[in-house]
């Protein structure tokens, strides 16, 4: 069936080859509009009110951002996403707005094309899944009132969300509980990736009403759901405010699961964690690549991040964490050719996309697992198993045993069961440098980077990179980076 477009980007040439793609393929398409600018696209948005939101992610400011997000979920249009930001951050705001595709720049007219039939399939789907009689909310204070903090409310109530795995499902989720009969019952509201229900605040079984709807679910579908109650003992809470705090409960289903039903009166909070690896943490994870250590490895996942309890991290650091062992596991891969080989480049993207998008953080760890299991008996067959090991697990072991003063090329050798004058020669064949050298450019790194992100003295910062003496550190420091390690500090 026919949709209207919406084409959003600040190009004029891409702009116009993006419409020029749309036209030229075989997409049944009413109308197509464009926008250069954030204002344009929503006098174009309110006017048109398209099916089908091309935009560039790029154009939103953070002064816009909340606006944009608020429209995106009022109004449920299908949203394919570009950018020239391949960063952690634009992937979190896709998933944040439910988009069907993040685009980076530049992409291939096949790469586009295919989004378009992709969007076009899901619009099909949606227009003819048979329409369901719903409740006129929109116009209505209260519904207005979830999202502006300013808008007040005389009444007060308790606010429940219901959540199910598969977004594609909200239709069904809404029409389901529609006709469920609850009592003492505002309004519903289906958003984009959830429906959020307004008891009155004289409701006194609001729970055990959503417990009996979740029941009834569960007897008729096989997705699951999770629901969130935020009760009414704190009435001075602001609607906005609990419908926010209720939407953050919800994604405690990354941590928790679903098929549960879980009742609040606080604010949620998250705790910070660092998103990225220590190189502790990096050195630990080369030492357990390099020596296909299958049960240290889980051990460390789990650890990590099945043993979490409340307060939890934002999921979000989560998602960028995994990613973060996802690159050290790339390595490993290139280490053996792996990359090369469709079948593993192609999982190894199915692994990216689950750690992204996949609701239940428990699915995304199994996954590296296994995956992380299938490298290791494809690397024992590698053609460069053998000669390329030596190198790379030489080399890993230098950046895992760097801090010890006493570190010498025999022991490295020893590690790697090679000659120390074998392995200095296969050493600087591959690499143009020699024991020393690497060593010293490791020891170097790790030092400038104390220098940067710490406030530990210099004769501390010499212990921790594996010199006895700072007097000797600082000389050596001085050498490599051409300015003592003071100067540095002080000049960084």
């Amino acid at each position: 069936m026919e949709g209207k477009w919406l084409i959003a980007d600040r190009d004029l040439n891409e702009r116009e080859g993006l419409k020029w793609l749309l036209k030229s393929s075989s997409i049944p398409v009413s109308s197509i509009h464009l926008a250069s600018n954030y204002q344009d696209f929503v006098v174009e948005f309110e006017k048109e009110s398209p099916d089908i939101i091309l935009f560039e992610l790029d154009m939103v400011n953070s002064d816009n951002w909340s606006s944009f997000r608020e429209y995106i979920q009022i109004y449920q249009p299908i949203l394919l996403l570009t950018s020239a930001e391949a960063t952690f951050e634009k992937a979190r705001l896709a998933i944040d707005l439910q988009a069907l595709e993040l685009m980076i720049k530049p992409f291939s007219a096949a790469k586009v094309k295919s989004a378009y039939q992709k969007a076009a399939k899901v619009l099909d789907k949606k227009q003819n899944t048979k329409a369901v009689p719903r409740l006129e909310f929109y116009k209505d204070l209260s519904y207005e009132a979830l999202f502006l903090s300013e808008r007040e409310v005389r009444e007060d109530y308790i606010v429940a969300g219901f959540k199910i795995e598969n977004n594609e499902n909200m239709d069904v989720l809404y029409s389901f509980l529609s006709d469920f009969p609850f009592r003492e019952i505002h309004g519903i509201f289906p958003l984009s990736d959830k429906v959020i229900l307004l008891f009155k605040e004289t409701c006194q079984k609001a729970k055990e009403q959503c417990q009996k709807a979740m029941r009834k679910w569960e007897e008729e579908f096989s997705d699951t759901l999770a629901i969130v109650v935020r009760n009414n003992k704190s009435s001075q809470v602001g609607l906005n405010k609990k419908f926010l705090d209720t939407e953050k409960m919800l994604e405690f289903t990354y941590y928790r699961g679903y098929r549960q039903i879980v009742e609040f009166d606080f604010t949620p909070e998250w705790i910070h964690i660092d998103p990225f690896l220590a190189p502790p943490e990096q050195r630990v994870w080369v030492d357990m690549l390099t020596n296909h250590d299958v049960e240290g490895i889980k051990k460390w996942l789990y650890d990590e991040f099945l043993q979490m309890e409340n307060p939890y991290p934002d999921p979000g650091l989560v998602r960028i964490r995994l990613t973060s062992i996802l690159a050290q596991i790339r390595r490993f891969m290139k280490t053996y050719d792996l990359d090369e080989q469709q079948n593993y480049e192609k999982e190894y993207r199915h692994i990216f996309h689950s750690i992204l998008y996949d609701s239940i953080l428990y699915r995304s760890v199994q996954n590296l697992i296994l995956f992380v299991q299938k490298l290791f008996l494809a690397a024992n067959d590698s053609p460069k198993m053998v000669k390329q090991d030596l190198i790379e697990r030489g080399i890993a072991f230098i950046e895992s045993h760097f801090a010890n003063s006493d570190l010498k090329l025999e022991d490295v050798a020893n590690y790697v069961d090679r000659n120390p004058s074998y392995f200095s020669h296969l050493l600087i064949s591959k690499t143009g440098q020699g024991f020393t050298d690497i060593l010293s450019s490791i020891r170097m790194k790790e030092a400038k980077r104390y220098l940067l992100e710490t406030s530990k003295p210099v004769k501390e910062i010499a212990s921790l990179v594996g010199y006895h003496n700072p007097n000797y550190f600082s000389r050596i420091f001085k050498e490599v980076v051409g300015m003592s390690p003071r100067e540095f500090r002080i000049n960084k």
